[in-house]
């Protein structure tokens, strides 16, 4: 066992109104707290869960777990105690595991009972690659900054601004260490692991959340989620975008393909690393969604994007796509130059870009081709890519 969830359920969710714990409330028949372990518990790559509660929800949480499977409910380690704040609730649950030897933990918090085995796979995947991440979804309401008397002091822009969710994944001894550190200079209410992770020096890494992952937070998301259970069968439209892109040839001993570096005799002419692929596949994104393209959210004009890692650019329209409510189900890209030769990278690229859009790898497809000494691509003086995205998007009424 490497990987272990814990899942905090210690709070007293008073903004959801008077009654019992939020987390044990009813909806759509069960507890929130068993849809949210039966989310983890059932999952494959899940070893154990460990589960902080309040020490008054004893009983409730016994009630909860009675309705897991046998089977399930064997991967649920004993409850740790809750704290005075979320941060001393975490701290209790990491310590309880500290001695299993874990490599990776997921923090999640009980009331986002819609948390799916996709969201669990990205988030494993993100947390092997990076050591420290947090899903999050991009905001589409302009943001302001306010002062003491309500007063604007800034609008950030909202491009660069990320809502974030659960489950939060991390290197376990890194976080266990952040939180005893935090916790010996007197620090008690960072509200999400991320910020702390932050404050103690670690790289934290933003992948691709789920906007359907709803923290019930008030009375109205129940109502909101009762209706969602019950509710309509989502219709969803299928959209094809198409994107294409090319780069000059210069200077340098290496080009960026599929989010892979690989070494080549030439370099290329670009404002940023000039992954064609992965620019291909952004635009076809943004194409399906009807959304501009890759200058219109990454302007070349801005000088940050100088040098930017292109995977930044695939990661944002696939963001946009979740955001929207909407799946992607297929992406193809095809290479076209004589030089370098795509085969010996093909499963690394197709795998890297899997792994950035959130997607199994029988998903993505890659393919290459030479233009039979014709263009430029022919006389070795570029490189170009063209891809293709097929999306589902809800379908939404225009009624008036």
């Amino acid at each position: 066992m490497s990987v272990a969830a814990l899942i905090v359920a210690a709070g007293r969710g008073s903004r959801a109104g008077v009654g019992i714990p939020k987390q044990y409330r009813f909806l759509g028949g069960k507890p929130v707290l068993t849809r949210t372990l039966e989310a983890f518990v059932s999952h494959q790559r899940i070893g154990k869960a460990l589960v902080v509660i309040h020490p008054d929800d004893r009983q409730l949480y016994q009630d909860c777990i009675a309705a897991l499977s046998a089977e399930h409910a064997d991967l649920l380690l004993p409850v740790a105690y809750g704290g005075e704040t979320r941060q001393d609730s975490v701290r209790n649950g990491l310590e309880a595991l500290s001695e299993l030897g874990l490599r990776h933990v997921l923090v999640h918090d009980a009331a986002r009972p819609f948390v799916d085995a996709s969201l669990i796979d990205r988030t494993l995947g993100a947390v092997l690659r990076w050591g420290a991440v947090v899903p999050g979804i991009a905001v589409t309401d302009t943001i302001k900054v306010i002062g003491p008397q309500g007063e604007v002091v800034s609008t950030p822009d909202r491009a660069n601004l990320r809502a974030v969710q659960t489950p939060q994944a991390f290197d376990f001894a890194s976080l266990l260490a952040a939180h005893r550190k935090a916790a010996l200079d007197g620090l008690r209410n960072f509200t999400d692991d991320g910020a702390l992770a932050e404050w103690a020096g670690l790289p934290v890494h933003v992948f691709p959340g789920d906007i359907g992952n709803i923290k019930l937070t008030h009375a109205t998301d129940f109502a909101e989620a009762e209706r969602r259970l019950k509710g309509s069968t989502m219709t969803y439209v299928t959209r094809l975008g198409t994107g294409f892109d090319v780069h000059a040839f210069g200077d340098g001993d290496h080009v960026w393909l599929g989010g892979i570096k690989i070494a080549h005799d030439r370099g290329v002419v670009a404002h940023s690393d000039g992954d064609v692929i992965l620019h291909a596949l952004t635009d076809a994104l943004l194409g399906a969604l009807a959304d501009g393209d890759i200058g219109t959210h990454f302007p070349p004009s801005d000088p940050q994007w100088r040098g930017a890692s292109s995977d930044q650019f695939l990661t944002h329209a696939a963001g946009l796509v979740r955001n929207r409510g909407g799946l992607i189900d297929h992406l193809d890209a095809t290479l076209l130059c004589e030089k370098p030769r795509l085969g010996p990278y093909r499963e690394a690229m197709r795998e890297r870009i899997a792994d950035i859009c959130g997607l199994r790898l029988d998903q993505v497809s890659l393919k290459a081709t030479t233009t039979e000494k014709l263009g430029f691509t022919g006389r070795g003086e570029g490189i170009a890519a063209q891809a293709a995205a097929t999306i589902r998007l809800p379908e939404v009424s225009h009624e008036s």
